[in-house]
């Protein structure tokens, strides 16, 4: 069941795990409704901009976190206009908590999208736009699997369509990915 009112709902997981596709069809749910690409405040850096690797030092992770402090924040900025805000980006690894933190305002829930390797490496030579490069599918694999806290709610859809896997998060949202609570 849908959250009535607004809300925020963040969809991550690795690279090609199909987080695009799931958090525009998930918005699109919603009668008034926000698709928050979080990358998109990593391409508008022009200059000095920090690409993680996996031997990223403090200078990356810095541009990191404000990456997901200025999607937190707009976030709650469109969910304080009456928006039911889907953000969508990889957070993984400790990052995530972090994430959680930025957010103050509820109902805050939130989804990690976790298909198999196999499936993640298939789609991803399949599409146009490449994320892997210096790392491998396995290596971000690994981090999500291994370093991220295990909240709220992980799905595999390495067997279900975009429509099946928004469908699963609709129907378990309230049950298994709610973090923060309404504020009162």
């Amino acid at each position: 069941m849908l959250p009535e009112g607004p809300s925020i709902i963040l969809i991550t997981g690795i690279m090609a795990s199909g987080k695009s596709t799931v958090a525009q069809l998930l918005s699109e749910q919603f009668e008034k409704s926000v698709h928050l690409r979080g990358d998109i405040f990593r391409k508008m850096i022009v200059n000095n901009r920090k690409e993680i690797h996996p031997a990223s030092g403090n200078d990356e992770l810095d541009q990191l976190r404000l990456r997901y402090r200025l999607a937190a924040l707009s976030a709650e900025a469109y969910h304080q206009a009456g928006f039911t805000v889907v953000v969508q980006d990889v957070i993984v690894g400790p990052m995530l908590n972090d994430f959680i933190s930025y957010i103050s305002n509820g109902p805050f829930y939130v989804v990690v999208l976790c298909p198999n390797t196999a499936v993640v490496a298939a789609r991803e030579a399949a599409r146009t736009k490449k994320g892997y490069g210096v790392w491998s599918v396995e290596e971000l694999d690994g981090v999500l699997r291994k370093e991220t806290p295990r909240v709220g709610m992980w799905l595999d859809s390495s067997e279900w369509s975009p429509e099946e896997t928004v469908n699963e998060i609709i129907a378990r949202l309230h049950n298994e990915a709610l973090i923060l609570p309404p504020q009162l």
